[in-house]
């Protein structure tokens, strides 16, 4: 099936099964430079607002016309609000003037919007035409674009497509003024995006219901009717699409499938618990898969649905109290309405009495600390508790001892957190929100919410591409820490998970007070800095951004391993920083260290700047939660941590990121126990799957096996010991390597080594700390020889190859072999601008190489080079080379021509470019004048009418005509252009050319003339 027939399938799917209308794009009645279909779109306005006048509508489309805002972004943006809230018109009628709205959209009535799938689509701007794939219209209005990709190809071609539609973003913008989402697919790969998302934010749907996730491979059907299910696509459009603000740029968001599904099972949920018990559930989706946004989005759609509620935020602590504030004020014109932020007890209480309806309130659940009575008894208040698992959500009673003013023992009852938020707000609905599964022991997280309204654990992330697994490497053996101790720790978690009592946990503050000596111990500390950056400088640094976090045992070892790190790297401190909070009783050098809120949240901006000289940042507590950086690939732990907590710690390095192929964990004090227990409380597929996350049963044995299968697949190829090869001799086995795989027998074992390389590279990425000295240099000679076929295949194309895809010693690797001396690096040979591809003795040795496939690939991108800039200048010679390549190079993929035949072609073709400087010496012309005369003299029959001499006047006269214009502006002038054609007409007739009959030689003429003007301008 080829692309053409896969656009046509997908055209059968919306008609058949979605129920759309279809329409050839050539068969529009429309102009090619208004992406509206503007009959549709005034015929449909006109049913939905019947009652609105005439000129409201005219007002209404004037403004989708011309959106405000001066970027995509900011006109896209506009056009969404009136997309999901109609349009504000002013118009005057019967001398009046009226104020009104003017709805795009029938939300409630799916019926009476109308539905277009178009194939084809032209759109005309500033000159230049383009074609859509596929374009869905809703109501005369492009609502989504499609660029398909043949399902034929080999690889996936969803790169390809995304770079595509991008590419259009800038020729034709006003296509995606009104786009709400994008797709990429090739069959295989199907996926969906906003016009601001990156490639890896491009998502599959892979439920047509919500009910199941549909894992077969190649589900485009799932894909399309899960999205263009009509009532559904409305329903993305009004309440599933946003726009936030993120490092001061529009960031536009679309519900992934799980968002989607899940938001509106809470909602349901929401509205029964609300009439019934205040039970609204738990809504677990693992962390990096967008909770704040599914939070957000439910908000929003709450508003709908129930009679104008009130939505209190919920938190356990001020920093992520502050990071989810933020997220919802920058969606706060999605939301219609500002959130707001209680500083105390008394503004939370005076926030409370004074809403009667709506409102987003965001607290700490400790302002509702020690409330005696409700605050307030409405039924339409809903409690949105972020991470609702933990302790303090109780709501038992406990007996605390403690002293009176006067000094004296006392026992006071003290009520749960959870039944002091229940008195404060008797008839609330609470929803709790969790990254992290609720423990099977935790009965009262589930007295409070009620049971899992939706799950979407690691495994379904991961597979999806929300998040990125994440390894564990332990480095303990490096600091020969005292086992009994690690073993002691270890029970000891055990205790505190089946039984954490008083005793339990007084002694679990005996046993960490005894960490701290052993942890904080200064030959202890020396040795984990030198580790660290053993581990980080050798394997991590030129990882992806080279961000990296150390978890610290507490504030005190901090600074110590800030202050050894700094000793063993003496700089000016910029690539390293401690990110803790101060208190009165610290020492005063601290202070620089911690400094006040202002500097932290600088240096979370400093750490999240991709390019800055902050790489390492030390923490305790701050940024283990709700700090997002999607970069941040490695963690060094060096503090004992257990359940949600440490869950919780680990997936700041589980954000999506390209060509990131997990995070890893690196571990300094045996967490590898508590990581199990944690994952006792995870499903069932996530504990199969991630229930060893060692790299070194897992990369590294990828790596392993990854690297006998690229042997393997170099059999019959003499491999000698890669370490033993002086830099000449190395470059010639890459040389030789990428030759061997490059023969026209070996392109089956080619693409496999390309694919099992790929995967050889990606494990090594992860566990190269772990890899042995005859190891990483065959791996690192593989990618090369990898790098290298690929540079080939895609030189001259559209194809970008990541800097990311290297690691450090393939970089080096590829260094040697290009730099050893004696040794000609024919992949570099274009960029030398003093080396004459053309120059008889080059093209002579390039035929003597003894690696003809080389040979071959050289000699065809020395002719697509050549041609590709006689297109800019001679548009005959151009063509007429480009078929003769053509015609050469499919004798030779057709088995007609050998490796030695076909090669002896193109050194013929060679020379023929070559003789064009001698042809034009011959005539008397320059190299610009023997393009016209090329063009003038294209049909064979011309020279029967017209001599030599004749035919150079002419040249020579058309060449002056043109050079005496030289300074007109031709791309903006479409006069002057115009003028440019009836001069060059006039020259012609002049001369009587052309003779009758062969007219399409004036075509080919003024083609090379406004080619010529192209070029000048």
């Amino acid at each position: 099936m080829n692309e053409n027939d896969y656009e046509y399938a997908i055209l059968e799917l919306f008609q058949k099964d979605l129920g759309y209308d279809y329409t050839l794009g050539s068969e529009l009645t429309r102009n090619t430079k208004d992406s509206l279909l503007a009959d549709e779109l005034e015929k449909t306005l006109r049913i939905l607002n019947p009652k609105m006048a005439a000129e409201g509508i005219e007002y209404a489309i004037k403004k989708l016309m011309s959106p405000e805002g001066t970027s995509l972004i900011g006109r896209n943006r506009t056009i969404t609000d009136y997309l999901q809230n109609g349009i504000n018109v002013n118009y005057i009628e019967d001398g009046e003037e009226k104020h009104d709205l003017v709805y795009l959209i029938d939300y409630n009535n799916t019926k009476r919007n109308s539905f277009r799938i178009v194939n084809q689509f032209t759109q005309e701007e500033n000159g230049e035409t383009k074609r859509a794939d596929i374009v869905v219209f809703v109501n005369g209005i492009p609502l989504a674009v499609m660029e398909l990709k043949s399902p034929e190809k080999e690889d996936s071609e969803a790169e390809s497509a995304y770079k595509q539609i991008r590419n259009y973003m800038k020729i034709v913008p006003s296509l995606f003024d009104y786009n709400v989402l994008c797709v990429i697919s090739d069959m295989l790969v199907n996926k969906a995006g906003t016009i601001t998302s990156p490639l890896n934010r491009f998502m599959e749907w892979k439920s047509a219901d919500g009910s199941t996730e549909d894992r077969k491979i190649g589900a485009f059907d799932t894909f399309y009717k899960g999205i263009f299910q009509k009532d559904r696509l409305l329903d993305i459009v009004k309440n599933f699409i946003l726009f936030s603000r993120s490092h001061e740029k529009d960031v536009k968001i679309m519900a992934g499938y799980h968002q989607y599904f899940a938001v509106r099972k809470a909602v349901k949920q929401a509205v029964r618990a609300a009439e019934t018990d205040g039970k609204g559930g738990v809504m677990w989706h693992t962390q990096g898969s967008g909770k704040s946004f599914s939070m957000v989005f439910y908000t929003h759609l709450l508003q709908q649905v129930m009679n104008s509620p009130t939505i209190v935020v919920m938190t356990d602590r001020i920093d992520l109290d502050d990071q989810l504030y933020r997220q919802f004020a920058q969606c706060s014109d999605f939301l219609r309405q500002k959130p707001k932020q209680a500083e105390s007890k008394e503004e939370l209480r005076r926030m409370l009495e004074g809403t009667k309806v709506n409102g987003i309130i965001f607290s700490t659940i400790y302002k509702f600390d020690e409330v005696k009575e409700p605050l307030s008894k409405r039924r339409n208040i809903i409690v949105l508790a972020d991470e609702a698992h933990r302790g303090q959500y109780g709501l038992d009673d406990k007996v605390v001892m403690r002293k009176d003013a006067g000094g004296n023992d006392e026992a006071v009852i003290v009520q749960g957190l959870a039944r002091q938020v229940r008195n404060a707000l008797p008839y609330a609905t609470f929803v709790g929100f969790t990254g992290t599964p609720v423990s099977l022991k935790d009965r009262n997280t589930r007295e409070v919410f009620g049971d899992y309204i939706d799950i979407y654990d690691m495994t379904q992330a991961v597979e999806d591409g929300a998040t990125v697994p994440v390894y564990y490497e332990s480095r303990v053996v490096k600091l020969k820490l005292n086992q009994e101790t690690l073993t002691s720790i270890d029970k000891l978690y055990t205790k505190l998970a089946d039984n954490a009592t008083e005793a339990a946990i007084a002694q679990s503050k005996r046993m960490m007070s005894g960490m701290e000596v052993i942890l904080g111990e200064k030959s202890t500390i020396d040795s984990l800095c030198r580790d660290i950056l053993d581990h980080y400088e050798n394997n991590r640094a030129d990882h992806l951004t080279g961000k990296a976090m150390i978890v610290a045992y507490n504030r005190d070892i901090a600074v110590k391993i800030y202050h050894k790190l700094l000793e063993l790297r003496p700089s000016d401190g910029e690539w390293l920083k401690v990110v803790m909070t101060g208190t009165n009783q610290d020492p005063e050098e601290w202070y620089d260290l911690s400094g006040n809120k202002a500097y932290r949240d600088e240096l979370a901006v400093k750490f999240k700047d991709e390019s800055s000289a902050l790489k390492i940042v030390i923490v305790v507590d701050m940024w283990l939660t709700g700090f997002d950086l999607p970069s941040l690939a490695t963690m060094y732990f060096y503090r004992p941590m257990q359940g949600y907590g440490l869950m919780q710690a680990i997936t700041r390095v589980n954000r999506v990121y390209p060509g990131k192929q997990g995070g890893l964990i690196v571990d300094y004090v045996g967490i590898v126990q508590a990581l199990k227990m944690a994952m006792n409380e995870y499903s069932k597929r996530d504990k199969k799957k991630f229930g060893d996350p060692d790299i070194g049963k897992t990369a590294y044995k990828t790596f392993k096996e990854k690297l006998q299968v690229c042997q393997d697949l170099m059999h019959g190829f003499p491999m000698p010991t890669v370490t033993k090869l002086s830099k000449y001799e190395l470059a010639k086995l890459i040389t030789s390597a990428v030759n061997y795989l490059l023969d026209v027998e070996q392109l089956d074992v080619k693409d496999t080594f390309l694919r099992e390389a790929k995967l050889l590279a990606n494990a090594h990425s992860l566990c190269s700390s772990l890899t042995t000295s005859q190891e990483r240099p065959l791996a690192a000679f593989f990618e090369t020889v990898r790098y290298m076929i690929m540079k080939f295949e895609t030189s001259g194309g559209n194809k970008e190859i990541s800097l990311h895809e290297i690691n450090r010693q393939v970089s080096e690797l590829l260094s040697a072999a290009v730099e050893s001396d004696g040794v000609l690096s024919i992949f570099d040979c274009s960029s030398n601008k003093s080396f004459n591809l053309f120059d008889p003795e080059v093209l002579k040795e390039i035929a003597a190489m003894k690696h003809k496939n080389l040979a071959l690939e050289t000699l065809k991108r020395l002719m697509q080079e050549k041609l590709g800039g006689f297109k800019k200048s001679n548009l005959v010679k151009s063509e007429e080379f480009s078929e003769l390549l053509k015609g050469i190079m499919n004798k030779y993929y057709n088995g007609h021509l050998t490796n030695s035949e076909v090669i002896e072609e193109l050194l013929k073709l060679a020379q023929e470019i070559q003789k064009l400087d001698q042809v034009a010496n011959d005539l008397g012309l320059t190299d610009e004048e023997l393009a016209f005369y090329s063009a003038l003299t294209k049909p064979a029959a011309i020279k029967d009418f017209y001599t030599n001499d004749q035919l150079i006047a002419l040249t020579h006269e058309l060449t002056e005509l043109l050079r005496k214009s030289r300074t007109i502006d031709w791309q903006l002038k479409d006069t002057a252009r115009a003028a440019m054609r009836v001069s060059v007409k006039r020259l012609l007739r002049k001369y009587k050319y052309p003779p009758e009959g062969l007219d399409e030689a004036l075509q080919t003429v003024i083609s090379q003339c406004e080619l010529w003007a192209d070029k000048s301008e």
